[in-house]
């Protein structure tokens, strides 16, 4: 443990009492003590943690851990039973949407009224307060009350103003569930960048965002510490103990499970076996594919400009939806605005989390063949490759130019989100992304 940390939390116990009716409330207080009608439930008991300054924690645990309990403690809202808690800095908290606002003020008042509970003076929500609503992307709507608010807006305000109280400590409690994919890249684009100078408390559901986003990992178990470490083994143990209280310790007997790839089927137009099942099932068309954002959040020197991206299929058809296994192509379409010697043309397709999945660039294929571009040319770059089995959620597509090689070159136009899609259902077993399988097979064995 740092001999410095942003948060201290010593033996920390919250216990409620409960009555059987509000009588039994009543008369136990007149008889001070001398008749105990309550019983007590512990939501937290004896739970210590330190968080070091820069420092990124997840909290884990089944509903009823003490998970909303613990970072109630951390924020101030509920006082603990026992135990103490030190917080050395200013705390941003997005404990649940709205928390905070009013639902008869407008978004711009509720801008000044949740950012002054923040700790922003008046005078810095003036300064902020043009930059906010840049951020939440509401439009005409920052004018309305927030009642007329879907979850979405309600999330893209709180976590606006969270974002611009200079926090040394952020907690962000499953904010991130809700709202379009563009937005929910913007937001982990300014976590990944906070991390780096400050220290984040991240609850979560998804042991997969947990695991890519956080250093160490604190596992809740009714109320208790069942483990505190690395983000990778404490979240490992956590998932074996869900699946053993879900299925059992009961062995699955001598069954075999057997995955086997045909290397022939290389060139096949159909990879995964299970296609003809799913394009006759309910779910054949449950990719959605959104267009090109020109508009979207990007940077570079401005020399080269991407002027358009989209996917098609092997026919040329806009992409609309797969399964895994089928040939895609990504046609990314450059206008030079000066003279470029070496264009390098790439993309990278990110998860909700922002995690890179897969991507490439045609340095290599064309590093000793460049097709430089003048002022006015347009250029196209093409990418054919098999789609990989993605697991249900959102992505997006980043695209960019640039010139020179792949270790020292000049970013000319990199666009965040140029393009998203969503993919509703999914034969993917488990992982980041799935392998279209060219045979899966089931069978009994002797001996």
């Amino acid at each position: 443990m740092s001999g410095d940390p942003i948060l201290r939390a010593r033996r920390l116990s919250k216990g409620y009492r409960l009555y059987a009716s509000p009588r039994d409330r009543i008369v136990e207080s007149l008889w001070r003590g001398r008749k105990k009608l309550h019983h007590e439930v512990w939501a937290l008991t004896d739970v210590s943690l330190d968080i070091d300054r820069g420092e990124t924690v997840g909290v884990i645990g089944r509903n009823g851990a003490g998970k909303s309990t613990f970072l109630q403690l951390v924020t101030g809202t509920v006082q603990p039973t026992s135990g103490t808690i030190e917080v050395h800095g200013r705390i941003a908290a997005l404990l649940e949407l709205g928390a905070g606002f009013n639902p008869d003020f407008t978004g711009r008042e509720n801008i000044h009224l949740n950012a002054a509970l923040l700790g922003l003076t008046p005078k810095q929500i003036a300064e902020r307060y043009t930059s906010i609503v840049a951020f939440a992307e509401l439009g005409e709507h920052i004018e309305r009350p927030v009642r007329t608010y879907s979850s979405g807006m309600y999330m893209r305000l709180a976590f606006a103003v969270a974002a611009h109280v200079d926090a040394d400590l952020l907690i962000v409690d499953e904010a991130l569930s809700v709202g379009d994919a563009f937005f929910a890249q913007k937001c982990m684009r300014f976590l990944r960048r906070f991390q780096e100078t400050g220290s984040i408390l991240f609850v979560s559901h998804d042991t997969a965002a947990v695991l890519g986003f956080c250093d160490r990992v604190v596992w809740l178990d009714q109320g208790r510490v069942r483990a505190i470490g690395p983000a990778k083994p404490v979240v490992e143990d956590y998932l074996a103990d869900a699946a053993k209280a879900a299925q059992g310790d009961a062995e699955s007997g001598n069954r075999v499970r057997r995955m086997t790839i045909d290397e022939s089927g290389r060139s096949a137009t159909t990879v995964d076996g299970r296609l003809a099942f799913i394009n006759a099932s309910p779910h054949r068309n449950d990719l959605e594919l959104f267009a090109f954002r020109p508009d979207a959040a990007s940077f570079g020197r401005g020399q080269a400009e991407i002027v358009g991206v989209r996917m098609e299929t092997e026919d040329g058809n806009p992409f609309s939806w797969c399964v895994g296994g089928e040939m895609v192509t990504l046609a990314i379409d450059i206008l030079g605005h000066a003279a470029i010697s070496r264009p390098i043309v790439g993309f990278l397709v990110k998860d909700r989390l922002g995690q890179h999945l897969f991507g490439d660039n045609t340095y290599l294929s064309h590093e000793g063949d460049a097709v430089p571009i003048a002022p006015g040319e347009r250029l196209r770059a093409r990418f054919r490759f098999r789609m990989p089995i993605l697991a249900i959620g959102t992505y997006t597509v980043a695209v960019a130019i640039a010139d020179g090689n792949v270790t020292d070159h000049i970013q000319h136009h990199w666009i965040h989100d140029a393009l998203a899609f969503t993919s509703h259902a999914s034969s993917a077993a488990t992982g980041l992304v799935g392998v279209p399988m060219h045979e899966i097979s089931l069978e009994r064995t002797v001996g």
